[in-house]
């Protein structure tokens, strides 16, 4: 993979990231976050990064305002011209080669991947996940900054893919051929516990695929092959969720990885669960309501 040549595949080796800091076009997105301590990947930054990359706060920069009565969901998406206006303002345009990365030893490997779907949901090409994270960047030799990056602006214009995104009444109302995918633990899809939202379970009919299972235990992910056995869902259009919209990500980047691109078979719903319980009229499950997939 080259800096000229990186488009639509959605992973970048760490090797790759050291080879290319110095590429003009590249740009990189600290993503490191805490949901149970928000300043937790801040301080991660200003500790030390990847040289050149811009933090990315998944509350300020990688969401929208929160909505009186929750509707939306905890993590709202950004209004496309904010987020393409902080792009633009933080140094990346439509020609950027963009890499994301967090940092999946700590529980915490999906916000890289939330990074990456918006990205893409505005039309950009040219961006990957690093696979294995800031672990995975260290192992391959990288070096370390504590310097904020500073670009010149950029123009980034969006082209905003509509049929990413599957809303609660297309949830509601699906076909027999649409799976529905709940990315969370599975206690918290059997309602079990729920440590966020303001009810516990899943939406009816939905299978669990736990995001992390798309993971090794280093951090990085399985294979195309490994993917479509655990999702079990072969060609079959998905539309898949978890609390908020952002641990559902690594999902959807698992379903490219085993050929199914994001796009009308391969939706994310953006407000997820806290979304879905925000209106008392929308019916709740618990339990399990499907075999378990294949213990990778």
């Amino acid at each position: 993979m080259t800096a000229a040549s990186s488009s639509g595949f959605p992973l970048a080796r760490a090797e790759w990231l050291v080879a290319h800091l110095h590429d003009p076009r590249v740009r990189v997105l600290d993503c490191r976050y805490g949901l149970s301590d928000p300043l937790l990947g801040r301080i991660a930054y200003l500790e030390g990064h990847v040289p050149g990359a811009v933090y990315a706060d998944l509350e300020t920069d990688l969401s929208g305002p929160v909505q009186p009565g929750g509707e939306g969901g905890r993590h709202p998406l950004p209004a496309p011209e904010m987020l393409a206006a902080w792009l633009g303002q933080v140094g990346i345009g439509n020609d950027s080669v963009v890499v994301c990365y967090d940092d999946p030893s700590g529980g915490q490997g999906f916000y890289a991947a939330r990074a990456w779907w918006l990205l893409r949901w505005l039309g950009h090409r040219e961006v990957s996940v690093l696979d294995g994270g800031w672990p995975a960047y260290l192992a391959a030799g990288g070096p370390v900054s504590t310097e904020d990056a500073r670009y010149p602006a950029a123009t980034f214009i969006p082209e905003v893919q509509a049929d990413f995104v599957a809303g609660a009444d297309e949830v509601a109302t699906r076909d027999a051929a649409t799976l529905l995918i709940d990315s969370r633990a599975a206690p918290r899809y059997r309602g079990e516990t729920e440590p966020l939202d303001r009810k516990a379970g899943h939406i009816p009919g939905a299978v669990n695929r736990d995001w992390s299972s798309a993971l090794h235990p280093d951090g990085t992910f399985r294979s195309g092959e490994e993917q479509a056995t655990r999702l079990q869902a072969g060609e079959q259009t998905t539309i898949t969720y978890c609390g908020s919209g952002v641990s559902a990500t690594p999902n959807l980047l698992a379903r490219e990885l085993a050929g199914i691109p994001l796009g009308p078979h391969n939706r994310l719903y953006a407000g997820s669960w806290s979304d879905w319980v925000s209106d008392d009229s929308r019916l709740v499950a618990t339990g399990e309501e499907d075999a378990k997939p294949q213990q990778m």
